[in-house]
């Protein structure tokens, strides 16, 4: 049984721009995932915070939205997904960070 995605958007405390994902980002739904970080991204300076950390699970169709982005986000992730980025690469591309 897979858990619903979950996507919000707003802003952290300093005016930057939060995509918060929650539940499972699979080829189920990456689409809408993808969707999702195109519309948060904006035009302004600061990357769009891309806020894992009540994902549980990933895969290839997940990662391929992240890495499409890479020049414009940063991923907060708990330490369920933190080797999945590393392994991938994308943690070379973008900072990711753990919490």
């Amino acid at each position: 049984m897979t858990t619903a995605l979950t996507l919000t958007t707003g802003q952290d405390q300093d005016g930057a721009p939060v995509l918060v994902a929650a539940g499972e980002i699979d080829m189920s739904n990456a689409e809408r995932f993808t969707a999702a970080l195109s519309e948060a991204i904006t035009d302004r300076r600061e990357p769009l915070v891309v806020d894992l950390t009540a994902v549980e699970y990933l895969d290839s169709a997940g990662l391929a939205a992240l890495f499409h982005h890479a020049d414009r986000i940063e991923v907060v992730t708990g330490p369920l997904l933190s080797p999945l980025l590393a392994v991938s690469g994308l943690a070379d591309l973008t900072t990711v960070r753990t919490r």
